[in-house]
């Protein structure tokens, strides 16, 4: 197999691409598409996401100081191009999309209702990297759809029907492959 080699890029695909929703200090809300999101640390949850400066949304989490992740499914895909590629400066997308509002526990950012996961977060720093600055947050709450719950009180967010994005496209997660530690267990 022959390697072909290419100029210095983003090729770490698939990503999640997320929905994340802000408000403002003048309660304005916006919906902002990112596939630079990503965990960072698991003791504070902490996770990253990365936003162009001119984007609509990055004053908002800058005067806010904080945001909710919002997870896809494959139901929320076309909401999620759709506010990937309009700005909340002449849309309102939650209308548009037809996304509903929900409060949340903690944040002043609003939930996405029809999203299986919401991750409430606080920014702790702000890097400028480049074209995106990466905001650093610690995740506050966690909000997750009652539907994916079993009598056991277990989260079963495979059944979600989740989407990564890779490389300009968007697709359904596949089947299982095995669980973490299936190849050191015996058998």
């Amino acid at each position: 197999m022959a390697k072909l080699s290419f100029k210095p890029g983003n090729m770490l695909y698939p990503v999640p691409a997320v929905m994340i929703s802000v408000r403002g200090k003048s309660g304005e809300d916006n919906i902002i598409t990112v596939a630079w999101a990503g965990t960072i640390c698991s003791d504070p949850p902490m996770v990253s996401i990365s936003v162009r400066p001119e984007r609509h949304s990055y004053e908002l989490i800058k005067e806010s100081g904080e945001f909710v992740i919002n997870l896809i499914t494959r139901e929320l895909v076309f909401a999620t191009d759709y506010c990937g590629v309009k700005s909340g400066r002449d849309v309102d997308k939650f209308k548009e999309m037809n996304l509903s509002r929900q409060k949340a526990q903690i944040v002043k950012a609003p939930l996405i209702e029809e999203s299986p996961v919401n991750l409430e977060c606080r920014v702790t720093e702000v890097k400028e990297l480049g074209a995106h600055h990466m905001f650093l947050a610690e995740i506050v709450a966690v909000n997750v759809d009652d539907k994916y719950m079993d009598e056991t009180n277990k989260f079963h967010l495979e059944q979600a029907d989740l989407v990564a994005y890779s490389h300009g496209s968007y697709y359904a997660l596949g089947d299982l492959l095995g669980t973490f530690g299936f190849s050191v267990r015996k058998k």
